[in-house]
């Protein structure tokens, strides 16, 4: 029987997604323009509802990028002790970066949902705020694959969701369901990464 794992390595695509790291510590060497624009294109050719493409991508380098930083641990003080350490984390994270992606849903989806589908307003809130995040979470994952299939480390900084109203306002965003931080760089160390469950664990067949 074929090994599901081996099976991972039968194309580049296949191999970026088996090799793809969260990885927290970045050396300071700099991110061409040139594969920036490669992922940014990459995270913007993922699916999304009825085509809406309803993402923000958000680039913050050097100083904005410092002001972020700062943001993070002042916010941080304000978290009983696991959290506020998790994004003291997150803010090393970001400052030992290049370059951080920040990700936001523009809401036009939500908008135009009641009027396109003609349903009642509550119901057509909560049903286009849940593709919206599904959009832009797709977009996210494929900026991850991308950087890994060119080399270069990511991390997606889920923590920061704690704080979304705090960093969507600093990034000049209004206030939708979906904020994403993702740090990328060269690694600063190899990383392994953790052990997967197996399909036998996680998958039912009906």
């Amino acid at each position: 029987m074929t090994d599901p794992e081996n099976n991972l390595s039968k194309n580049e695509t296949l191999k970026s997604i088996r090799n793809r790291r969260s990885v927290r510590m970045f050396l300071g060497k700099d991110i061409k323009d040139e594969d920036l624009k490669t992922l940014l294109q990459a995270a913007n050719q993922a699916p999304s509802a009825h085509n809406q493409q309803s993402w923000r991508f958000i680039i913050l380098k050097k100083e904005k990028k410092n002001e972020l930083v700062n943001l993070i641990c002042e916010k941080a003080g304000n978290f009983p002790k696991p959290a506020s350490a998790l994004l003291r984390l997150a803010s090393r994270s970001i400052i030992s970066a290049p370059v951080v992606v920040a990700v936001a849903n523009s809401g036009q989806l939500i908008s135009r949902g009641t009027e396109l589908f003609k349903i009642d307003k509550n119901t057509g809130h909560d049903f286009f705020r849940i593709m919206e995040i599904q959009s832009s979470a797709a977009a996210v994952e494929n900026l991850l694959i991308a950087a890994t299939s060119l080399g270069i480390a990511s991390v997606w900084l889920g923590v920061l969701v704690l704080i979304k109203k705090d960093i969507l306002e600093f990034l000049g965003e209004p206030q939708g369901e979906f904020m994403a931080v993702i740090p990328i760089g060269y690694s600063a160390k190899q990383n392994p990464g953790p052990n997967k469950q197996s399909l036998d664990m996680v998958v039912k067949y009906l």
